[in-house]
């Protein structure tokens, strides 16, 4: 399916405004302690804004690997965004598999804190580029 400029600019802004209210839901789940969800929305708000940027540079991928792989290869590696939010964007895939899927592992405080503010500058980031 072929969206026109005017659909992929809607979508886009509605990804990136997807984000945002995600990364809000994190800020409320943590002080309820719930690590595992609070990962699993840190990747996905982090997923939205990763997603709205591919959909702007016209890459169709239908994985979340696929997305881990076009967003290193094309953005990371070309050095269009620092090598950080790489290693980022993965760690939070394998956090976010870990809470979701892991039967013998609980994440903690220490797990996903250090992720927050990281994950708001690459969600910030991605929206300056985006506006440009």
């Amino acid at each position: 399916m072929s969206l026109t400029e005017e659909e992929r600019h809607a979508l886009v802004t509605y990804k990136i405004e997807k984000a945002n209210k995600t990364l809000e839901q994190v800020k409320t789940i943590i002080p309820l302690e719930y690590w595992e969800m609070a990962a699993n929305r840190l990747y996905y708000a982090a997923y939205y804004a990763v997603s709205a940027l591919l959909l702007r540079d016209g890459f169709s991928v239908q994985t979340h690997q696929g997305i881990i792989h076009v967003f290193g290869q094309n953005y990371i590696k070309t050095n269009v965004i620092d090598g950080k939010f790489g290693a980022l964007y993965g760690r939070l895939f394998s956090l976010r598999q870990t809470g979701d899927y892991g039967d013998t592992f609980d994440l903690t405080a220490d797990d996903v804190m250090p992720l927050l503010s990281p994950t708001e500058e690459l969600i910030n980031t991605i929206s300056e580029i985006l506006v440009k």
